[in-house]
């Protein structure tokens, strides 16, 4: 069978694509990192906050990858295995950073050169919503920036990356009990730090004191807080 036809085949089939894997192949290996590129990297970029930390992190952790995959036994699915990589790797890259530059984040603070917001999708109709959107996207980063990594991580997969409870489980290698949890404080203490802004935004660009509307930015957040109530 050709490449193409093989990958093709390994979209619906991850056995065999953990095999090709397995026994080396490279053309195997760049779909692997094609397929799961992006979503690594959101991934890292949310919990570190930083572009270019963020990309050096995400291809050390598909070198890992390649380097264990001999020993991946099918437990989980392959995205949840290389999600568990991602997030070692970029709790030893907070550490790292914590040790050696000892930087605290604020909420207030302006972004660093190189360090970028969160890539959230941005459906604004007007100019003045998507100014909003942009400040409200700089203060989401900081203020998961100040959450612990425990809720974070939590947050981050179950409502940036759209993880279902269960993976969020499987990721986090614990129950859904605990997933429901740790979100639900990770979301409590998001809207502590963004309450004020979220008003002070809808005052300013809406001029409604009294109809406070979530801008865009927040709307994975907000939608969550939906579902807890529900």
């Amino acid at each position: 069978m050709s490449d193409w036809a093989s990958a093709l085949s390994w979209g619906g089939d991850e056995s065999e694509l953990v095999g090709e894997l397995q026994a080396g192949s490279e053309s195997a290996f760049d779909w692997l990192v094609t397929h799961y590129n992006a979503p690594v990297f959101n991934l890292i970029l949310g919990m570190l906050g930083d572009t270019s930390d963020a990309a050096d992190a995400t291809q050390e952790v598909f070198l890992k990858a390649f380097k264990g995959i001999r020993r991946f036994r099918g437990g989980s699915s392959l995205k949840t295995w290389l999600y568990r990589i991602a997030i070692r790797e970029a709790l030893n890259n907070r550490r790292w950073f914590r040790r050696h530059l000892q930087k605290n984040v604020s909420i207030d603070a302006e972004p660093e050169e190189g360090r970028a917001p969160l890539e959230i999708e941005d459906e604004s109709a007007t100019p003045f919503d998507q100014l909003a959107s942009l400040e409200i996207q700089g203060a989401v980063q900081a203020a998961l920036a100040q959450i612990p990594d425990v809720f974070r991580t939590a947050v981050i997969l179950r409502d940036l990356e759209g993880l279902s409870y269960e993976e969020v489980g499987e990721v986090l290698e614990c129950s859904v009990g605990t997933v429901k949890s740790r979100i639900l404080r990770g979301r409590r203490l998001l809207k502590d730090l963004l309450d004020p802004l979220l008003g002070e935004s809808c005052r300013v660009i809406h001029g409604e004191a009294s109809h406070a509307v979530a801008p865009n930015g927040l709307k994975p957040f907000f939608n969550g807080a939906k579902e807890e109530a529900s």
